[in-house]
C-alpha cells in the first residue's frame, strides 16, 4: 500500500469515528446523567471538540473508549486526536511463582506497548478456605480509562474469598460476585463524569476444579494434550445472540470500522460503563474443566495479545517455555513483534503431573500459601457479607 493509500486508510477511519462521536454527544444530550444538554450547546471538530464542560470530557472519554475497545488496526493516530504520545523507552514488568509441593506454578507479563497509557492489571490470589486451596488469576482490561479495572484488581477476588457459599457452590457465587461487583463500582463513580468500563477474565482453581468466567474480550485458553481449547467466548456485539440481547433490550448495533453497542463499545459485555449499562451487562459466561493429566497450561490475557496471537500459537509458545514466567513474557514479545498497538497483559499457569503417583495434579491441602495472600475462613466470610 502506497502513502497515500494510507493516508487515505486512516482519514477514512477518522470519519467513521466522527460520524460515531457525533451521534454520541445527540445521546449526552438525553442521557447527561439527568441534566439535557442546552440546544445552543456547539459540536465542531477542527482539531479538537468545541464542547463546554461536562460534556467535552464525556465526549472525549467516548471517543477514548471507541478506540481502546476497537480493533488494534490504525489505532495510532486515531489517538492522537486527544493526547500526546510519551517519550522514552519500554519495560515489560513480570514475576512467577511455584507452590511448594511443585504441583502448580504461574507467571505474569504485563506491558504498555504502544499506546500511551497503561489499562491493563492483573490479580493472582491463593487462599485457603474451609480447609480448601484455591487459586485465582484474573486479567482485566480497561476502557475509558484504568478506574474500573484497577477497581476490579482490588475487589473482585477478596468479595469472592469473603462470600460465605464460594467453596459450596462456586459457579453461582462467581456470577452474583461478578454482578455485584460491578455494582458496586457503579456507586463508586456515582458521583463523577468517568464513564470507564473493563473486561475481566477469570479462572478460580478450587481442588481439581477450574471454573473460568468472562465478561468482554479477553480470553482464557488451555492446552490438553497439546491442543489449543478456548475457555471463554469474546463477548462482540455482532455475536447474533448478543446482538439479540442488545436489541431486545432497546440497545442498538453499529458499524464503525467495527461492530460496537450504540456505535461506541467493540464489546458487548463490561464492568462500568455506566451510559450503556442496560446493554452492556456484567452477567459472565462461565466454562468448567476438570484438571486432569491431559491438562498442561493455561493462558490467560486481554486483547492486546490475542488480536495478533492466535489461540494455537499461544499454547504452542507458552509449552516452549519452561519456566512460565519466561512463557509469559515470550507471548507479550512475540505479540509485540506482530504489530500489537494495545497494552499486553498475560498469566500463564502451569500443571505438574507426577505420573508415578497418580496424586491430585494441583495444589493439596498442605500447599504452602504465599505470605502476601490471604486465607479466609467461613467464620470471617460470614460476618463479611
Amino acid at each position: 500500500m502506497s502513502f497515500a493509500e494510507e493516508q487515505a486508510v486512516d482519514l477514512d477511519g477518522m470519519q467513521r469515528l466522527h460520524k460515531s462521536v457525533i451521534v454520541q454527544a445527540g445521546h449526552l444530550g438525553l442521557h447527561n446523567f439527568g441534566r439535557p444538554r442546552p440546544s445552543n450547546t456547539a459540536i465542531t471538530f477542527h482539531g479538537g471538540l468545541g464542547l463546554t464542560y461536562p460534556w467535552r470530557y464525556q465526549l472525549e472519554t467516548r471517543f477514548k473508549m471507541m478506540v481502546d475497545s476497537g480493533s488494534t488496526e490504525k489505532r495510532e493516530p486515531i489517538m492522537n486526536v486527544f493526547l500526546e504520545k510519551e517519550d522514552g523507552g519500554f519495560a515489560i514488568a513480570s514475576g512467577g511463582w511455584k507452590s511448594e509441593d511443585g504441583k502448580l506454578s504461574w507467571g505474569h507479563s504485563s506491558f504498555r506497548g504502544k499506546r500511551v497509557s497503561m489499562e491493563d492489571f492483573y490479580d493472582i490470589k491463593t487462599s485457603k478456605i474451609d480447609g480448601q486451596t484455591v487459586a485465582m488469576f484474573g486479567i482485566f482490561d480497561g476502557h475509558g480509562g484504568s478506574r474500573a479495572a484497577e477497581y476490579l484488581k482490588e475487589h473482585l477476588f477478596d468479595n469472592l474469598m469473603k462470600h460465605p457459599d464460594f467453596i459450596k457452590d462456586a459457579k453461582s457465587t462467581i456470577t452474583k460476585i461478578y454482578q455485584q461487583t460491578d455494582k458496586d463500582f457503579l456507586d463508586s463513580e456515582r458521583d463523577s463524569f468517568r464513564d470507564d468500563g473493563s473486561t475481566a477474565s477469570t479462572a478460580v482453581l478450587v481442588g481439581r476444579h477450574l471454573y473460568v468466567a468472562n465478561v468482554g474480550d479477553s480470553r482464557t485458553v488451555i492446552s490438553k494434550a497439546g491442543k489449543a481449547i478456548p475457555l471463554s467466548v469474546d463477548h462482540k456485539p455482532n455475536r447474533s445472540d448478543e446482538r439479540k440481547r442488545i436489541e431486545s433490550a432497546g440497545g442498538v448495533v453499529m458499524w464503525t470500522g467495527t461492530w460496537r453497542v450504540g456505535g461506541v463499545l467493540a464489546m458487548s459485555r463490561a464492568f462500568g460503563n455506566r451510559m450503556l449499562k442496560q446493554f452492556v451487562v456484567a452477567e459472565p459466561e462461565i466454562q468448567e474443566q476438570e484438571i486432569d493429566e491431559e491438562i498442561e497450561l493455561l493462558v490467560l490475557a486481554s486483547d492486546g495479545l490475542w488480536d495478533v496471537v492466535p489461540n494455537e500459537d499461544a499454547i504452542s509458545l507458552a509449552g516452549e517455555q519452561e519456566e512460565p514466567e519466561m512463557a509469559a513474557r515470550k507471548l507479550t514479545e512475540v505479540a509485540y513483534s506482530r504489530g500489537s498497538a494495545d497494552n499486553i497483559t498475560c498469566i500463564v499457569v502451569k500443571f505438574h503431573h507426577d505420573r508415578t503417583k497418580g496424586d491430585d495434579p494441583v495444589m493439596s491441602e498442605s500447599s504452602e500459601v504465599p505470605n502476601h495472600n490471604s486465607s479466609v475462613d467461613s467464620k470471617t466470610r460470614e460476618s463479611l457479607t
